[in-house]
């Protein structure tokens, strides 16, 4: 990995000491000139390149798929990672008594499509958290006959712990209960495998770690679970004969597109396409291994100055999101670090680092040294 000319593809380095990964992160060069490129193309010339565009979207589908280990036919695009967890929750064939299980830490993403089933008579059991961590056991004990589906985030948010998706997966399997996978906290910067874990259904918004814009993301769909998920959006984009337009007929495309109702976001689908070329041409394991450095550097200038840990340091349990707890007031830190150009995140009592592979060491002594004169200042 060439470092320096990887740095180049991100001009917020001018501009920001950017550690906020996990929140919305900024976009790479080649990002705002296909952009660009594309808004040029529509500009000038309308559709009279719709061809080309088409191309694009293929090539962004396969990307996903590459990225996730699934098939193209397993893949669609979605708004955003609601868009497809509630694909999921509201289309599946819920029965008076079943239940879900999720952990009590979740983004609420993955919290309210499930609460809305509650008017089905499906009960959603919420698995208890210890310090940030969600253990498999807590998880196991929330099960019965009647669980349905277990849903959890590949990363959590706030404390950034890392799931052991393969021992969920291999339980859900053993016991025949779905597994779904938030994983807008890990792509772009872990590497996924659906099919070794197991996983029945995924779903992520490209703005954070895979470095796209908001509002276009991707869900998976495991070929094996594809017909136990009735489409509840209904529009032409669905059909079997969605190119045919004065054909009617009522049937449903036989792999994940069909759950692309209309027309698609076109403009966002050519930048999502442009980061996840980055992200593969980078090798999400040699970004995996660079995130883990610049975390073991955040890491230990915490502990030096005997800072509390939320997020675990064990190996296998971390990821991109380091978050940290202080005894001084905190509710000032997110406007006096963006004074001096520094972002990250602050919220529910934690400070929350996110660094990208992009970002180096500098960066992280700069920060330490700007978080000592405010703790100073306290």
């Amino acid at each position: 990995m060439n470092h320096e000319k990887l740095r180049k593809e991100f001009p917020v380095v001018e501009e920001l000491i950017f550690f906020d990964h996990a929140r919305v992160a900024p976009l790479p060069e080649r990002v705002r000139k296909v952009v660009t490129e594309f808004i040029d193309d529509a500009t000038r010339f309308g559709t009279a390149h719709y061809e080309t565009w088409i191309t694009g979207i293929d090539r962004a589908r396969k990307n996903f798929a590459r990225l996730i280990n699934a098939s193209t036919d397993e893949v669609a695009f979605v708004k955003n990672t609601s868009e497809g967890l509630a694909i999921v929750a509201n289309g599946l064939d819920w029965k008076s008594g079943d239940n879900v299980v999720i952990p009590d830490i979740e983004f609420p993403a993955n919290v309210y499509p499930w609460w809305n089933l509650k008017r089905l008579g499906v009960e959603t059991r919420m698995v208890h958290a210890v310090e940030g961590r969600v253990l498999f056991d807590d998880i196991v004990k929330q099960v019965d006959a009647r669980t349905r589906l277990i849903s959890i985030s590949s990363v959590e948010c706030n404390s950034g712990f890392r799931t052991d998706l393969n021992r969920i997966g291999a339980f859900c399997k053993e016991k025949g209960i779905l597994f779904c996978v938030d994983a807008i906290q890990s792509l772009g910067v872990i590497p996924m495998d659906v099919k070794r874990d197991q996983i029945d259904f995924l779903s992520a918004d490209g703005h954070k770690w895979m470095l796209s814009v908001e509002g276009l993301g991707g869900f998976y769909i495991s070929k094996e679970v594809l017909e136990k998920i009735y489409p509840v959006t209904v529009g032409w984009g669905n059909m079997v004969n969605a190119g045919d337009f004065m054909n009617y007929e009522f049937g449903f495309r036989p792999n994940a597109q069909r759950f692309e109702e209309g027309s698609l976001n076109t403009l966002s689908i050519h930048a999502w396409g442009a980061a996840l070329e980055l992200l593969l041409e980078t090798g999400v394991e040699n970004i995996e291994q660079r995130v883990m450095r610049l975390g073991d550097e955040v890491i230990e200038q915490l502990q030096r100055r005997d800072l509390k840990l939320y997020s675990s340091t064990h190996p296998a349990e971390r990821s991109g999101n380091i978050s940290f707890v202080m005894e001084q007031d905190v509710s000032r830190l997110y406007e006096w670090m963006l004074e001096r150009k520094v972002k990250l995140t602050v919220r529910d009592g934690l400070v929350r680092l996110s660094p990208h592979f992009y970002n180096n060491e500098d960066e992280i002594l700069r920060f330490f040294d700007l978080l000592d004169n405010y703790i100073k200042e306290k």
